[in-house]
């Protein structure tokens, strides 16, 4: 449920940067992972942002590879040194994930990249700008049926998110009553995307009563 336009890396070299999964042992891209550091007092601190001194500790971005890691003591044995980590630890990183998410929603909005209200949206997406629709998991399921039917329509149809209820996307945006929301296509979405796909790992992207449109969700356009 990604759009191409949500894929590209900023550079060359984040494209090509690869870290080792301390659970599997595969390497793949940074992207796919979660590095950790060990904090002051011991224990395994999610850096989301990888930008936190210390060794990384990289795990992929799932639940059960969290998980793992955890329980088995694999931060330990990465660093060679004692670290802990707390039972809940991907409860923790799904919830710093969706305050991330939420914050760049923010950002997006001041910057430009998002747009809300029903005509606004629905226009977005007529044309082609929107990279992914963002609708409130709480909001009424008349006016997401009408844009997601627009939205299938389209060649490259946005992706759909229903992480965030109405009140917690009012406070993000720092606007009243938000209910559909369009992120426009550009590099702020792609940002966006790498987290939501690392979201996807940690929690389901849409409620479970959406049974409307669940499998054209989760596909990539």
């Amino acid at each position: 449920m990604e759009t191409s336009a949500a894929r590209p890396h900023s550079t060359l070299a984040q494209a090509s940067r690869e870290r080792r999964d301390i659970v599997s042992g595969e390497v793949m891209e940074e992207a796919r992972l979660i590095r950790f550091v060990t904090g002051p007092d011991g224990q395994a601190v999610p850096d989301l942002a990888r930008k936190l001194p210390g060794r990384g500790m990289w795990v992929a971005a799932d639940r059960a590879s969290v998980t793992a890691a955890a329980k088995k003591g694999l931060f330990a044995r990465s660093a060679k040194a004692k670290v802990g980590a707390p039972a809940d630890l991907a409860d923790q990183v799904e919830a710093l994930l969706k305050s991330r998410l939420l914050s760049a929603l923010g950002l997006a909005r001041r910057g430009g990249d998002l747009t809300s209200g029903f005509e606004k949206v629905h226009a977005a997406i007529a044309s082609g700008k929107a990279a992914w629709l963002i609708e409130a998991s709480d909001g009424a399921a008349d006016g997401r049926r009408k844009l997601w039917a627009l939205a299938r329509k389209q060649a490259r149809p946005p992706g759909l998110i229903g992480l965030f209820n109405g009140a917690e996307l009012s406070l993000a945006l720092g606007a009243e009553n938000v209910i559909h929301t369009a992120f426009l296509a550009g590099r702020a979405a792609g940002h966006w995307a790498e987290d939501v796909r690392r979201l996807a790992g940690f929690s389901p992207l849409l409620p479970e009563d959406w049974r409307e449109e669940p499998v054209e969700a989760k596909r990539e356009p």
